[in-house]
């Protein structure tokens, strides 16, 4: 199965259990999101990513240049529990 098939299934088991209510919210979410243009700012698979910079767990900032001068770069993106 590939991952457009395993995330289609997600939605799909995930839509079943929610409410017709807060699928509509969410619904209404997703499309103010994509009017703002953010999926004509995705950088295309297989790309190269723009430089960027970050603060690290201290504050600091680190720079994508410089961590690509030693290597290459992941970049891991992930939802956070705050």
């Amino acid at each position: 199965m590939s991952l457009a098939d395993k995330l289609s299934a997600m939605r799909a088991a995930s839509a079943a259990r929610l409410p017709a209510d807060k699928q509509a919210i969410m619904h209404r979410a997703t499309e103010d999101l994509r009017r703002t243009g953010i999926l004509d700012r995705i950088v295309p698979v297989g790309s190269r990513m723009p430089a960027f910079a970050l603060a690290d767990h201290d504050g600091r900032r680190v720079d994508s240049d410089d961590l690509l001068a030693g290597g290459p770069l992941v970049l891991s993106f992930f939802r956070g529990s705050w």
